[in-house]
């Protein structure tokens, strides 16, 4: 095996071992580089490093961050409708008819 295959092997990281060296610094730089598109420098995301960068900040906050603070947290404790109460229930067997409450311009 020649020298330059040999250390691109040596310096490739299981994503368990990057999140294990990764630290709230590199976490915040890797999920804002994700929401740009950019690297700090300017220099554009390539799809793969968008993929790869995503998969890093998902995987650190779910082994370092509560629920509330991961990414894609949507919080649903709040909202309460009336399908949330044990004593609501649907009848499938019945039709309803559709109202609209405002009807759309019909003018073009």
């Amino acid at each position: 095996m020649n020298e330059k295959v040999m250390k691109e092997k040596e310096t490739v990281l299981s994503l368990h071992e990057l999140i294990e060296i990764m630290n709230p610094e590199i976490h915040l730089k890797l999920k804002t580089a994700v929401e740009l598109g950019r690297w700090a420098n300017g220099d554009r995301l390539s799809s793969e490093q968008v993929e790869y960068c995503l998969q890093a900040v998902i995987a650190y906050e779910q082994s370092y961050l509560p629920e509330t603070e991961r990414t894609g947290y949507i919080d649903t404790s709040a909202k309460q409708s009336l399908c949330d109460s044990p004593q609501h229930t649907h009848s499938h067997s019945e039709e309803q008819a559709l109202t609209w409450k405002h009807q759309p311009d019909k003018r073009h």
